[in-house]
């Protein structure tokens, strides 16, 4: 599937049109610094959560006030490699090579040096309780996928895209780009992040503010549910990638 793909457009602009309108007109979008800089630290510590990671907010938030009465680890480290390749994110194009760099940052504690911002040369697989669940796309094959997929994605950055459309593009580039797993790790943070730097690159900065990663977190189980598509990378079957897409306007609620 192209991440350019209308197929699914009609279907869903019928379902979302007024929607996602008034939830953009009602949303808070104000560029007050203080709030830009929590939220972007949320972003960080809910897609963190989503892969496991066991600090909440408050917790997060009250270690930065006395870090001296918390104890530092890995999880912490998760976090705060992730607030940094936001924080890149907000301050750069939307090219391979600074994808790459943020996967580099937030990846630091994640994989060892010579796996950060690189692609995978491993087979991988997504694994839950009963065995495996999904598998990747083979790794020799990687590197072509995500040259199709940026040349895909340059197509719409450079593309005149009405609000509904951005919303809808964004949500199939999260898709694919999980679908690719292009890393040996960290992809799922990556794609979350992807997800809003295209938002943020078509309609402003100020849509960095939009809480999709804890709308993922709040509703996990149906996030996983959605993005899973088939077994592996030749079975996908996208005509099941409506109730995916139509996740990301509803954390504007």
């Amino acid at each position: 599937m192209k991440i350019t793909d209308k197929k699914y457009f009609k279907e869903y602009f019928e379902n979302n049109e007024n929607k996602i309108r008034d939830l953009i007109q009602n949303f808070d979008f104000s560029e007050e610094k203080n709030n830009f800089e929590y939220l972007t630290k949320a972003s960080a510590v809910y897609s963190s959560n989503i892969e496991g990671n066991s600090i909440d907010l408050n917790s997060y938030m009250n270690y930065e006030l006395s870090k001296e009465k918390f104890k530092d680890g890995k999880e912490v480290e998760e976090i705060e490699q992730l607030i940094k390749a936001y924080e890149f994110a907000q301050t750069n194009t939307l090219i391979e090579k600074n994808l790459l760099k943020s996967h580099e940052i937030l990846s630091k504690p994640l994989l060892i040096k010579s796996k950060q911002g690189k692609y995978r040369i491993e087979a991988v697989g997504v694994f839950g309780k009963s065995g495996i669940t999904y598998l990747a796309v083979e790794p020799e094959f990687v590197a072509e996928q995500m040259k199709f997929f940026f040349e895909e994605l340059n197509e719409l950055l450079n593309k005149k895209l009405d609000k509904i459309e951005v919303f809808y593009f964004a949500s199939l580039i999260h898709l694919r780009f999980v679908h690719i797993h292009p890393f040996r790790d960290g992809n799922g943070r990556t794609a979350r992040l992807l997800e809003k730097w295209f938002i943020a690159e078509k309609l402003g900065k100020s849509f960095w503010k939009i809480p999709s990663e804890e709308y993922y977190k709040n509703n996990q189980q149906e996030y996983y549910e959605a993005i899973n598509l088939g077994i592996n990378f030749y079975e996908l079957n996208y005509d099941k990638c409506l109730p995916f897409v139509e996740m990301l306007p509803n954390c504007l609620r």
